[in-house]
């Protein structure tokens, strides 16, 4: 829309064009001469060049699950718990759905009230109302759990969080303790069996079966990571509000995050399998202070987000007990309003 998108939609298209034609120029001028120099800028090009671009991409891919992963990790659990239903422990779930249909009817008839006139009255009247039914149907899912889903599920899922977290952040600090003693930890130039000589984890089946849980673990906590930065918030797709310029960001952040989780599971030492093809020939993996400093960090910011999501609660506490809590003023103006209860008294919902 506008004269500027489609100018610049026009110079993108022609400079990708002369870049097109310049290397399809190159190429058939290189195999038509039998010059010796031609053929060697080939070689260069395949052997070098392209090479070296893809180390310097994975080199940005790993930088960026550096910032995605650790806050993946200590995002899960914030995830699966909106995906589980929780225990209801100390909480009434009639007298929360009692407030809530209160507050749905209070919003219908203040939107049945409003004029058509006042547009933007009755948009966000709507969304409030949609906040409000979503919250409807959050407490009638916890309401229709069995005790099983509640009790047994939603505990069971957070252990297991846990230790798959607690395991990587261990496996981590002991591959930096190999790192200080043995030079054969490095990722570059290992040289390790070959698939199917011998097993590359020192449990055998159980240790290779608990690394490809843990890879695949790392993958999800990496794209959660991913959409919970607030620079790459607006990225997040969503249902029939996506452009074609998001789509394309996320398809490039996607395969650049992929392309540079197999590196980065060899450097921190989640795997042994050696890297190989191209992977292998990355310059920058046998520099041992880069490698040293890419796990350093990784376990310490990944220790600091957890101890920071596991101590929120606590740390909120002492706010309230402090009387510092009433310093953090609500973006919202209707979160200090005061909800009617069930037995006459105020409360806030």
């Amino acid at each position: 829309q506008g004269i500027r998108a489609r100018i610049l939609e026009t110079l993108v298209m022609l400079i990708l064009l002369a870049l097109l034609i310049l290397g399809i120029v190159w190429v058939a001028s290189a195999l038509i001469d039998n010059d010796a120099a031609s053929m060697e800028s080939l070689y260069d090009l395949w052997e070098f060049y392209l090479p070296y671009l893809y180390s310097c991409i994975s080199l940005m891919g790993c930088l960026l699950l550096l910032l995605c992963t650790p806050v993946g990790l200590s995002r899960m659990f914030t995830v699966m718990g909106q995906l589980l239903v929780k225990p209801t422990i100390l909480e009434d779930l009639d007298e929360q759905m009692y407030i809530i249909t209160l507050e749905e009817e209070a919003i219908q008839r203040r939107l049945n009230g409003v004029s058509s006139a006042v547009e933007y009255q009755t948009v966000e009247l709507e969304r409030e109302l949609e906040k409000v039914k979503s919250k409807k149907t959050n407490l009638e899912r916890r309401k229709k759990a069995s005790a099983w889903e509640r009790n047994l599920v939603y505990p069971a899922v957070m252990i297991l969080l846990l230790i798959e977290t607690s395991i990587s952040v261990l496996l981590v600090a002991l591959n930096i303790l190999y790192l200080l003693v043995d030079e054969t930890a490095m990722p570059k130039g290992s040289g390790g069996p070959g698939i199917g000589n011998a097993s590359l984890s020192t449990f055998g089946f159980v240790g290779a079966a608990l690394e490809i849980i843990l890879i695949f673990y790392l993958m999800v906590s990496s794209v959660v990571g991913f959409y919970s930065l607030r620079f790459f918030e607006n990225f997040t797709p969503r249902k029939d509000d996506t452009t074609m310029t998001k789509i394309i960001g996320n398809c490039v952040s996607i395969l650049v995050l992929s392309s540079a989780l197999p590196v980065m599971s060899r450097t921190l030492g989640i795997t042994r399998f050696d890297l190989l093809g191209d992977f292998g020939r990355f310059n920058w993996l046998g520099n041992f202070y880069i490698v040293l400093s890419y796990n350093l960090l990784f376990a310490i910011m990944t220790t600091l987000c957890l101890v920071r999501k596991f101590t929120s609660a606590v740390r909120e506490e002492l706010l309230k007990a402090l009387g510092l809590d009433k310093l953090h003023l609500s973006n919202n103006p209707r979160d200090s309003e005061a909800k009617p209860s069930v037995n006459g008294h105020q409360k806030t919902l």
